[in-house]
């Protein structure tokens, strides 16, 4: 009842609580089950590429004819003692040359940028299953070769459209299970989903100890990547995608086929299905473009505030991360800690966002994210300020777990990947704006925590502006997006 009647407060109206494809497949079964396995895999290799730089290029240590870390500095001696060669040390990125090492992870994010939004693009255009092949084919193959590039620059180009695959499996991949899984579950696995990723964080170091030169640890972190080739034969596209571009048939055979195995019964779904793909014609469906989603003013406010979300905990979280990242000790502790933390958050959401709404939990830890960072000017180095910033990082991951989720229930099929795309490049946007913020510590200490401060503030009271979604089912058409969140008065209602 209480799914019935916020469908009804969103402007969103069905015969039932339950859509019927969930009707058809089973909220989460075995297949359901089976398919979250599949995708998780993925999630490993993304942590890898992504945070790989740490390991890359950790901090290496030389000296210059007996003077540590002088520059210029034309023939240097670097300290091979923990790692034997790293980029740094292979392409003498020191003093003029320093910045490259910044700039290789800024092309890093730029390509999962470029991915995000091209593969979103690609896989609402062309399903979801074909996009996700090309990507997982060419992360494998752009991994392994990147680890034996002769130069900076072909290093550097390579990794770019390593991460130009990164983002297409991401988003690919989240769509896919939130298409399969019942509304009741989303929310679990949305937080669930995240747990890979942050179990790759924490293997990182192990890759980083027994593999202490770079070309080494990157074709290592490469080869577990093949397990993915396993999707050519494994991996399916979503009914509701071939429903949403007309092809009935394909989806009647893949329903049947996930009905038959969560042991349900198959004998009414092409009827159903055949009725359902008529009242859509009725709306005259067709595909989505990533135009669609500013055409239209509430689709347009969504996206807009949404985007900003996304922009603000990418951030916060990645910003913040090395803000307190810069500690002594060892660094393959120090890395296993930091992923301990994330994960921590992942747990966190899980029990949040089965009991309070998506909007609510984005506006109260953007909020809280905020504040501990404010908090964090007027206390003095030492345990206290590493405390505050470990709340604000945490905090920020939840927000980032609670907004695939979010993003993905907000908008309807036809762009739903498009939107994810498009707040997946916002929140790349935030990455590689972050690390600038973090030098801003040369001016004057305040001043990256006030400017991390203030971003989550803005994004959490935008979100003020946006439905919730909780217990609503997922739509399929641009008019249902449009018409979500608008308050329908019923005639009792007009006339009272």
């Amino acid at each position: 009842m209480e799914m019935q009647d916020r469908s009804k407060e969103n402007g969103f109206q069905s015969e039932s609580t339950v859509d019927l494809i969930q009707k058809i497949t089973g909220a989460f079964g075995k297949y359901q089950l089976l398919l979250c396995l599949l995708i998780f895999m993925s999630k490993i290799p993304i942590a890898f590429h992504q945070m790989a730089i740490i390991f890359l290029a950790p901090k290496t240590p030389y000296t210059c004819e007996g003077e540590e870390g002088v520059c210029p500095c034309s023939d240097p001696v670097y300290d091979t003692s923990i790692f034997t060669n790293t980029m740094i040390s292979e392409w003498n990125l020191i003093c003029k040359d320093r910045w490259k090492t910044s700039f290789s992870q800024t092309l890093f994010q730029l390509g999962t940028l470029l991915g995000s939004v091209f593969f979103g693009m690609a896989s609402d255009r062309f399903g979801r299953r074909r996009p996700m092949l090309v990507a997982v084919v060419a992360q494998i193959t752009l991994g392994i070769a990147a680890s034996f590039a002769p130069n900076y620059w072909t290093f550097s180009i390579i990794r770019l459209f390593v991460g130009v695959t990164v983002g297409g499996t991401m988003v690919i991949g989240f769509v896919i299970v939130m298409e399969y899984v019942g509304s009741q579950y989303r929310d679990i696995i949305s937080a669930v989903y995240q747990v890979p990723f942050n179990l790759g964080h924490m293997l990182l170091p192990l890759f980083g100890y027994f593999f202490r030169d770079y070309s080494k640890f990157q074709l290592a972190i490469s080869i577990p990547s093949l397990a993915l080739l396993s999707y050519l034969f494994l991996l399916p596209d979503t009914p509701r995608w071939l429903i949403a571009v007309k092809k009935t048939d394909e989806a009647v055979k893949i329903l049947e086929r996930v009905a038959k195995v969560n042991n349900l019964p198959t004998a009414n779904i092409k009827t159903d299905v055949e009725a359902y793909q008529n009242s859509l014609d009725s709306n005259n469906l067709k595909k989505g473009t990533i135009l669609d989603l500013i055409r239209t003013p509430n689709i347009r406010k969504n996206i807009i505030v949404m985007s900003i979300n996304w922009l603000a905990c990418s951030y916060f979280f990645y910003g913040v991360s090395q803000y307190v990242g810069q500690l002594s000790g060892n660094v393959f502790t120090n890395v296993a800690e930091s992923a301990g933390i994330t994960l921590l958050g992942s747990f966190a959401s899980i029990p949040l966002m089965r009991a309070v709404g998506r909007r609510t939990i984005m506006i109260i830890f953007n909020f809280v994210s905020s504040i501990s960072l404010i908090i964090l000017i007027f206390i003095p180095p030492g345990h206290g300020s590493v405390v505050c910033a470990s709340i604000g990082v945490v905090t920020s991951f939840i927000v980032f777990v609670v907004a695939y989720l979010y993003c993905s229930e907000l908008f309807p099929t036809v762009v739903r990947n498009a939107a994810l795309g498009v707040s997946s490049m916002m929140a790349r946007v935030g990455s590689m704006v972050a690390p600038f913020v973090v030098d801003l510590n040369l001016n004057a200490r305040w001043l990256p925590p006030l400017v991390f401060a203030l971003v989550p503030l803005i994004a959490g009271a935008l979100t003020f502006l946006l439905p919730e979604t909780k217990g609503c089912k997922l739509m399929t058409t641009i008019e249902e997006g449009e018409q979500f969140g608008k308050k329908i008065v019923s005639k009792n209602e007009l006339k009272s």
